[in-house]
């Protein structure tokens, strides 16, 4: 699916969705497993095999993020929603691959909930609370943003496909 996409304020250029795949999946352990599993099949279809640098860390970030939405975001009877494109720009700096993990439950964030940039490191002895921490190393950019047009909330995450300066 081709849709040209807005560009960001102040930008020359304009983003090119080159392929998109977008799904809803149960509140559940086993959604969760089926949206990170069809995230990984998705980008090797679209060139970025198994064992790519792009497949591996894109289907880690959608681990935690559809784990995060089953756990937090779940409302009984509601599914959370997996949108996954990549997109380039007509200079080709721009080319990146980028997930939206959105869920239903309402209330959060709101003007009066800031979204933290990154949650506060974990005791060595807790079980969780790791995952936004490993998305935000992973990830070269992410935001939390109120889903459009419903209850919930919307975890964008980017990955650039030039190669990594870290």
């Amino acid at each position: 699916m081709n849709a040209v996409i807005p560009p960001p304020v102040g930008s020359e250029e304009t983003a090119l969705t080159v392929h998109e795949f977008a799904m809803r999946f149960t509140a559940t352990p086993r959604g969760a497993r089926l949206a990170r599993r069809l995230v990984s099949q998705r980008l090797d279809v679209w060139g970025h095999p198994y064992d790519s640098r792009v497949n591996e860390t894109m289907t880690q970030i959608a681990a935690e993020l559809t784990a995060n939405a089953v756990r937090h975001g779940r409302v009984p009877g509601r599914d959370f929603h997996v949108r996954l494109r990549e997109t380039a720009t007509g200079g080709g700096d721009g080319a990146a691959v980028v997930i939206e993990v959105s869920d239903t439950r309402d209330g959060w964030p709101s003007p009066a909930t800031p979204v933290p940039s990154v949650p506060g490191p974990p005791s060595p002895t807790q079980e969780s609370g790791r995952g936004l921490r490993l998305v935000s190393v992973l990830a070269d950019d992410w935001s939390v943003v109120p889903r459009a047009g419903a209850p919930g909330k919307t975890v964008r995450a980017e990955l650039s496909l030039r190669a990594r300066r870290r």
